[in-house]
């Protein structure tokens, strides 16, 4: 009889355990490593189906931001709040990505990846990196403030630029704050379509472990695993530095602020597996939005900051873009005084914000840095354009978790995490995180 019992029990554990998005995403991934390997061509042939799982994300990022943030601001009880929750972010931000540059910058002149390679700069043909280069010199001379104003308010919905977006929200919500019963009606709507819109994103996301699929299929069909033993050093050098950073410097700042990464981590394990099976952090981002709503912290809160993060909280774009340009350097024979290092650091730090989560925006990002620094040359880039994708998986899982972390801290600063909840949810005992079945999220006061 007892027996009976257990093996009930294990059955039906079996069957929660292949019901769930976690472990599909891992099957999907192997699946995705097996394929690609065994048949490349096939493999890299699934790229439009791991794109199209993308872009699917992307259409519903743009909606979720707009109302979160919008429906948040407008239920404070002090629009003071939102300047200051705002400038708590953006010191958090600052200190932390200009922290990672200096490490990735560290671990560069320490281990020096790149020495002994003795490459040529003349040799070097830039023609395979000339459309990141015209990106990047786009994206340097378009003037990254007029970027963030819209052209209408509702051509940032519909371009999906994800700081246009918050601009609007933010001015819709401040609107609806002071417009008395108006506001609450408009409020009361948005409330509605919130819920619509999450359920929504419930739907896109069942597709999650056919996305990791042909992704993973695709990066392995295309590049081959034979890619990463040629410049092993470099990525194993951004790996293991990535994971430094977040088991150390981020772990430190969790600890400081009264949780567990690790138990974090475990919380996020669905969405971190999807960002590593497509290497986008946006592909995560609705989820990880209405996570840490469940995990006690304010709406307002995670409305802000999160969307934010995702251009100016890009800890593993950071580490690696001081890494691979001391790599390159290294790697043509070139030698940096300390004030051209100073520099590179310099240029680094405004060239990072404003980088999007999206796969090869780090690449971009690096090219618009080496741009505005004579010493290294552009031409470089074609050094390590074979193994980007590679790394580009490293940088999103480390963008992710950076600002899962921030988020929860900002919320602590300013007073508003329920540590009920988020003790429930990082013991594992959160609620069912279909949002249909979810009730209301508390208060949207930054109070």
């Amino acid at each position: 009889m007892h027996g009976a019992v257990e093996q009930r029990r294990e059955g039906r554990a079996s069957r929660r355990l292949a019901g769930s998005l976690y472990a599909q995403v891992i099957l999907a991934i192997v699946g995705g490593i097996m394929v690609g390997a065994l048949a490349p061509q096939f493999g890299a042939s699934l790229k439009p189906l791991g794109d199209a799982f993308v872009k699917l994300v992307k259409m519903v990022i743009s909606p979720v931001i707009f109302l979160t943030v919008a429906t948040g601001i407008a239920g404070m009880r002090d629009l003071g709040g939102l300047g200051r929750v705002t400038g708590k972010a953006f010191a958090y931000f600052f200190t932390l990505s200009t922290l990672a540059l200096v490490i990735g910058l560290g671990v560069a002149l320490t281990l020096q990846p790149g020495r002994g390679m003795m490459i040529d700069p003349a040799t070097l043909n830039g023609s395979a990196v000339a459309d990141y280069v015209a990106k990047a010199h786009d994206q340097t001379i378009s003037g990254f403030l007029l970027d963030m104003i819209p052209t209408t308010l509702t051509s940032a919905l519909s371009e999906g630029n994800v700081l246009q977006v918050l601009v609007v929200a933010v001015l819709v919500g401040v609107a609806m704050a002071t417009s008395g019963s108006a506001g609450e009606r408009v409020l009361d709507l948005f409330e509605k379509l919130n819920h619509v819109v999450f359920r929504v994103v419930a739907v896109v996301m069942r597709a999650a472990p056919v996305g990791a699929f042909a992704a993973m299929a695709f990066t392995i069909g295309k590049y081959g695993l034979s890619a990463l033993t040629n410049l092993a050093t470099l990525v194993a050098c951004f790996y293991g530095t990535s994971a430094l950073f977040v088991a150390v410097v981020l772990g430190a700042v969790a600890r400081a602020n009264g949780f567990s990464l690790w138990q974090l981590l475990r919380y996020l394990r669905d969405d971190l597996l999807l960002v590593l099976g497509t290497s986008s952090s946006e592909a995560a981002l609705p989820g990880l939005m209405r996570k840490l709503e469940l995990a006690g912290c304010n709406k307002g809160v995670v409305g802000l900051v999160v969307p934010t993060g995702y251009s100016f909280n890009l800890d593993g774009t950071n580490i690696y873009m001081t890494l691979a340009a001391m790599f390159i350097a290294q790697a043509c024979g070139i030698s940096l005084s300390w004030g051209e290092i100073a520099m590179l650091l310099a240029v680094a730090i405004v060239s990072s914000k404003g980088a999007a989560g999206v796969t090869g925006a780090g690449f971009i990002t690096l090219a618009a840095t080496l741009s505005i620094v004579p010493s290294i040359p552009v031409a470089g880039l074609t050094l390590i354009l074979g193994i980007d994708r590679f790394m580009s998986e490293c940088r999103s899982l480390t963008n992710f978790i950076g600002n899962a972390v921030a988020t929860l801290v900002v919320a602590n600063w300013e007073g508003a995490l329920d540590r009920t909840k988020l003790a429930a949810a990082l013991a594992g005992n959160a609620p069912h995180l279909r949002p249909e079945e979810q009730p209301a999220i508390g208060s949207t006061s930054f109070d």
